[in-house]
């Protein structure tokens, strides 16, 4: 029965994932739905073209932690039920995947920038950190959010394997994770690619 069980924490990570809280915390405060105005992405920063920035920042905040619980409650305590590094980080990605592709709303979710956040947090403070950085340097530098979202998106994988030896053995699963979560923040992020070519991206005002 115990086989079952990275099974089952996967599967409920992805269904924490799928909780939209753009959605959420925007229906609970009588505002529109997100997915029908500005960029139609459900994440914090469509909300805040809502005109409140309460609600982006609640989005912003729920968004991270439903990528960073499931990692941190499986390293914590999972091994009393047989759940490794291995499923902590296969939990991360499917809290992200969950959130990119949530099954409580038809599949349509947000870019995730923040759930990956904080899956990389509970993965390691370090890793999350050097990540949180890098968007924050590419953002007071260039002035586009996507740019640094990006940047930082790339440079998750590359971080973990410069640190591996120093902090913790190499986890293919971890190393995994990050990548998947980085191909597809990339991928989520062509519109803003073709704009940041073009020179139309909106910047940080």
């Amino acid at each position: 029965m115990t086989e079952f069980f990275p099974l089952l924490a996967i599967g409920a990570a992805y269904l924490i994932g799928s909780l939209s809280f753009a959605v959420i915390v925007s229906h609970a405060m009588g505002l529109h739905d997100p997915r029908t105005y500005g960029s139609k992405n459900p994440g914090a920063t469509n909300v805040l073209r809502s005109g409140s920035k309460k609600a982006a920042v609640i989005t912003l905040l729920l968004d991270a932690l439903k990528g960073f619980f499931p990692v941190i409650l499986i390293q914590q305590w999972g091994a009393h039920w047989g759940l490794g590094h291995d499923t902590a980080a296969l939990a991360g990605m499917a809290a992200f995947l969950g959130h990119l592709f949530p099954v409580f709303f038809r599949f349509q979710g947000g870019k995730g920038v923040a759930t990956a956040l904080g899956v990389l947090l509970a993965l390691h403070w370090m890793l999350g950190l050097l990540v949180l950085l890098t968007w924050g340097l590419m953002a007071w530098r260039f002035r586009y959010s996507s740019l640094a979202s990006l940047t930082a998106a790339i440079m998750a994988p590359i971080y973990y394997v410069l640190l591996d030896g120093t902090l913790w053995r190499i986890n293919k699963s971890a190393v995994l994770c990050t990548a998947v979560m980085a191909i597809f923040l990339i991928w989520r992020h062509a519109e803003n690619i073709n704009r940041l070519l073009k020179g139309t991206e909106s910047r940080i005002k």
